[in-house]
């Protein structure tokens, strides 16, 4: 480890200690009043210590961000740490305070943290966004107008002096936002409890904090797929697209492309809440992969990102692990090949009742590429498609294309059911998977139709896989299914059993062991997923990065101008 990376490592360390002690200051009441007296006295204690839950706040946002090296937090640091070194070293010429041996500690440790960050400088490279300085202004103004009225509010109701006008309320509230303890001498005519006071700070508190995270926030990845990339990507996938049934989603728009130096190889990825978050395999020559990945994690360093991928093979895992990344696995793909699969058998025999019962009910089936659907008939089954969606959001994000009738995909295969009377009751809609497979994106249905209708559907589609040149088909994808497996059966652990109850429990809501139940029925082959990442303590941002891009997450979003001038931007 070099002189720089100790040095910032240092910093960072120095940060959560302070941050640390803070805490302690704040809830041990006589630590807390001993620091606050010492810095009353004119003695001046380490940067950043004070014994309050802002100033812990305040170090602990400052850790973080100096821990994922940005160069703005290092800039701040250094600001503050100079300015309050200097007035530190000014204040030891007076006899009476550097008398004190503690005020020489407290000027070696600040000594030794702004000595740290100048050593570190080559360690804080990591960008922010252009327009963060702005819009951090804007949250500023905004808030303190918005707090101020509400704090006007409390201030108007609650008090007890006569004579205040509606300029001494408001000044008393702001004036307590922007420096916690207001002139009694300059607003006699105002008497708030000591509740209301407690409100509007940690209303500034708040304040503060959220204007930091706007300041200092990662860059969003804006240039998403173009024409171009687009045109480059499917050159691969027509050369290596067999490789990775998930290479097709790779051309979802809503996903940037980093390409590697040869330009054999790309891998697809999202910025969400400063996750660069990729998808499945990289696309191309996997010769090539390690160059597209050394590109994408030297991006991801350069703006702070945290890399992560989903549904990784186990190929893609072992080249990604020798960049440093480590593996969880997250579940498995379920694969059919078309030439093994039979209905016979006793263990088929509830799949082939089901599969007789629909069909003798009248259902039919039509099965047929994008680009042999009219318009007309393709927009009828877009609208139909979106009436049949449970819920308003569409989901997806790995395994997913995102968009239904494109005319540039044309190569995918539809898959619709009628009942007898003709009335259209579900769809399927496949991606290629190289030149003969085909990968499940869309499954909708109409609710009142009968259960096993999408079953029925995909054996028809198996049987009749040589209208369409299909040899292997991808189904859903089936999160934690060793544990389903392995769990309920005999001789399991008190580990596996807990962790399959609590499995079983959120399926109630999220469909987890169903997904696996409906695989399982086909007898596939089960190909494992991996979720890779650098950091261990990294996996709950991952994993709220993964829940909004798949779409199982929802975040507050900016009013439409203010969007509109961010995406232009």
């Amino acid at each position: 480890m070099g002189t720089a990376r100790r040095a910032a490592a240092y910093t960072v360390w120095y940060l959560r200690i302070v941050t640390a002690v803070n805490l302690l200051g704040a809830v041990w009441v006589s630590f807390g009043a001993d620091i606050r007296r010492h810095n009353a006295q004119d003695y001046f204690t380490p940067y950043l210590l004070t014994a309050g839950f802002t100033s812990a706040a305040f170090a602990l946002f400052l850790s973080v961000t100096m821990r994922r090296h940005k160069r703005a937090a290092w800039i701040l640091n250094l600001v503050l740490c100079g300015l309050f070194f200097a007035a530190l070293a000014i204040s030891m010429v007076w006899p009476q305070i550097h008398r004190h041996p503690q005020n020489w500690v407290s000027l070696a440790l600040t000594a030794s943290f702004l000595g740290a960050l100048l050593l570190g400088r080559p360690e804080f490279r990591a960008k922010g966004d252009r327009a963060n300085p702005w819009q951090a202004a804007l949250v500023a103004v905004v808030g303190l107008v918005l707090a101020g009225l509400i704090g006007t509010g409390l201030v108007a109701a609650t008090n007890s002096a006569n004579g205040a006008t509606f300029g001494d309320v408001f000044g008393y509230a702001l004036v307590r936002l922007v420096s916690l303890v207001p002139s009694d001498a300059a607003f006699a005519a105002i008497e708030a409890p000591h509740w209301v006071d407690v409100v509007i700070n940690i209303m500034s508190a708040l304040l503060f904090l959220l204007v930091l995270f706007v300041a200092f926030r990662s860059p969003r990845g804006r240039e998403l797929l173009c024409a171009q990339d687009e045109e480059r990507l499917r050159a691969l996938l027509e050369k290596y697209g067999d490789r990775d049934s998930l290479g097709y989603f790779a051309l979802r728009r809503d996903k940037s492309v980093i390409w590697s130096p040869s330009g054999k190889s790309a891998i697809a990825y999202r910025v969400l809440g400063g996750v660069s978050l990729a998808s499945g395999d990289p696309i191309g020559d996997p010769e090539a992969w390690p160059g597209a990945i050394e590109a994408w994690l030297a991006e991801a360093k350069q703006h702070a990102w945290v890399p992560a991928v989903m549904g990784a093979s186990e190929e893609a895992g072992t080249v990604y692990s020798r960049h440093g990344l480590d593996a969880l696995e997250l579940g498995d793909e379920a694969i059919v090949e078309v030439t093994d699969f039979t209905l016979d058998g006793r263990a088929m025999r509830t799949v082939r009742q089901a599969y007789n019962r629909v069909k003798r009910s009248g259902c039919t089936v039509r099965i047929r590429r994008h680009v042999d659907i009219p318009q007309e008939e393709m927009d009828a089954l877009v609208e139909r498609a979106d009436h049949w969606r449970d819920g308003g959001t569409e989901r997806g994000f790995s395994m997913a294309l995102g968009r239904l009738g494109d005319p540039a995909d044309g190569e995918c295969v539809m898959v619709e059911c009628q009942d007898d009377g003709g009335r259209p009751r579900a769809l399927l809609s496949f991606v290629p998977w190289g030149p003969h497979g085909l990968s499940l994106d869309l499954m909708r249905r109409d609710r009142s139709a009968d259960n096993g209708l999408i079953e029925y559907m995909v054996i028809e589609l198996i049987q009749r896989a040589d209208e369409v040149s299909v040899r292997q088909v991808s189904l859903n994808f089936a999160m934690f299914r060793s544990v389903f497996e392995r769990g309920s059966r005999l001789g399991a652990g008190p580990v596996l059993r807990l962790w399959h109850s609590l499995l079983t429990f959120f399926s109630r809501w999220w469909q987890i062991e169903s997904l696996y139940r409906a695989n399982a029925k086909f007898r596939p082959i089960w190909e494992p997923r991996y979720v890779l990442f650098g950091k261990s303590s990294e996996l709950p941002r991952i994993g709220l990065a993964g829940a909004r891009a798949e779409g199982f997450l929802g975040v507050p979003r900016l009013p439409v101008p203010l969007r509109r001038r961010r995406e232009g931007a």
